[in-house]
């Protein structure tokens, strides 16, 4: 937790920037796995850690905007739940460590709500990514299950979004933790990586070094030699001399904050000829987007930037033909990376998600793309001075992909269908750092983790000598 006053201040500048009415961020409740008792690892809301910051299940906040007082209501332990979890602190005093001095049983909720509602006054709520809070909304407000998933509150969201874009000192802070925490758990990968091994060893060891260090897997990890396949969970396959790892991995540390990156290694000591001319367009590409990032410039430029990147290395190794910002401009780059640069990075993985990509990726004078490729770059807008955004270029060969583009000849002026045939086996490559921006650039997060050729040829030579 930060200090009382931060999160005062928090609630101060989001009470006035809603304006008026009732502010309701639901916490979330325990999720069972296969059965109500098992559950799955407790997560908090984001938002609702933000402005309140109690780690517990089953608690609802009401920030008033009219007479500036807040409310946690939930539950007390009752001496059953204790006999499984222990004495546990009440949620008074939790509460009362972000400023919060008013607390009630949930009970209450409903009367609150529709005393409110009674009175004319607006409830404000965002998009409930669970199905238990939109019953539990319903229930409270008497609207109907369809008013709640279309009655989310504009005004709360952008408040929220205005807010959580910018990063202060204290979060940076707890930024540089967790990408710390995910540094260690990439260079482990590349340590510990052997041929004849199976993908779930090595992803179990990401996993130890996240455990050891006190943190969580901040998304699943994606530990694969198919990094053609973008977000790639399955682990069953064995690792030989010639594969390539794609690693894709975070933590997520106590205080709930984030670290995502990606690196691409070969299991054997150096990479072939052919990965490392592609290795090399994709880090030329982060290279070129990091170089670029600064306040003002839209990402969607950034990433228009490494895309020309990857065409031009593209075309040098054959696979693309013609000139590079054309074949950019027409698309025909997407047959190779068919994703966004990047994303906004905070408490979420992909910060704020579930509040829209297109309200905190986006802005009101640019509007998300439905084309390729652009329809799946999250972050297009301005960058400003305290956002936290991931660089991540790459090359994906995806055969389905090529079969389908060559039979209807698409894109034949940029790309040489011909060539790609050969690379049909080939996987896939990306490269992944976290950066906050800057009053003049961009600042790396985290401890720097091998990335040039040489480097990380020098780290795979020394785990395969051991």
């Amino acid at each position: 937790m930060f200090s009382k006053d931060t999160y005062i201040r928090r609630r101060n500048r989001l009470r006035k920037d809603v304006g008026n009415g009732l502010i309701v961020l639901l916490g979330n409740e325990e999720s069972s796995i296969n059965f109500k008792d098992n559950w799955y690892h407790f997560r908090q809301d984001s938002s609702f850690l933000y402005f309140g910051a109690v780690a517990l299940p089953s608690l609802t906040a009401i920030f008033d905007c009219d007479s500036g007082e807040d409310m946690i209501l939930g539950d007390e332990l009752t001496i059953d739940d204790i006999v499984w979890t222990g004495p546990q602190p009440s949620i008074a005093s939790l509460a009362a460590q972000s400023g919060i001095t008013k607390t009630a049983p949930s009970s209450q909720i409903e009367t609150l709500l529709k005393n409110a509602i009674s009175a004319g006054r607006h409830i404000h709520f965002i998009p409930p990514y669970r199905e238990e809070h939109v019953t539990k909304l319903s229930a409270w407000t008497g609207k109907s299950i369809d008013e709640i998933r279309s009655g989310e509150s504009i005004a709360l969201i952008k408040a929220i979004i205005s807010q959580r874009n910018i990063k202060t000192s204290e979060e940076i802070v707890e930024l540089h933790k967790a990408v710390d925490l995910t540094s260690a758990m990439h260079l482990a990968a590349m340590q510990y990586a052997k041929p004849g091994m199976k993908e779930a060893e090595i992803a179990a060891r990401v996993n130890q070094v996240a455990l050891a260090g006190e943190g969580q897997l901040s998304f699943p990890v994606i530990m694969t030699k198919n990094g053609q396949v973008l977000h790639n969970h399955y682990h069953g396959n064995t690792i030989q001399e010639g594969d390539m790892i794609l690693c894709d991995t975070g933590a997520e540390i106590p205080s709930g904050y984030a670290g995502d990156m990606t690196r691409t290694f070969p299991v054997s000591a150096q990479f072939s000829e052919t990965q490392r001319e592609l290795y090399q367009t994709v880090l030329n590409a982060h290279e070129v987007a990091i170089s670029a990032l600064k306040p003002g410039i839209r990402y969607k430029d950034v990433h228009l930037l490494a895309c020309v990147e990857l065409a031009k290395g593209l075309t040098e190794v054959g696979l693309m033909k013609g000139n590079p910002e054309e074949a950019v401009a027409a698309g025909a780059h997407t047959m190779f990376f068919q994703c966004g640069l990047g994303h906004m990075m905070g408490m979420d993985v992909h910060d704020m998600e579930n509040l829209g990509e297109p309200l905190v990726g986006y802005s009101d004078t640019l509007k998300k793309s439905t084309e390729f490729g652009l329809k799946s770059l999250r972050l297009g807008k301005e960058l400003e001075a305290g956002f936290v955004i991931t660089v991540e270029p790459g090359i994906y060969i995806i055969p389905e992909l090529i079969d389908q583009w060559k039979a209807e000849n698409k894109y034949a002026e940029f790309l040489n269908y011909d060539k790609l045939e050969s690379y049909k086996s080939f996987g896939g490559i990306r490269i992944e750092e976290d950066f906050v921006i800057t009053e003049n650039g961009a600042d790396l997060l985290g401890k720097p983790v091998a990335k040039t050729v040489k480097d990380v040829e020098e780290i795979r030579k020394e785990a395969l000598q051991s």
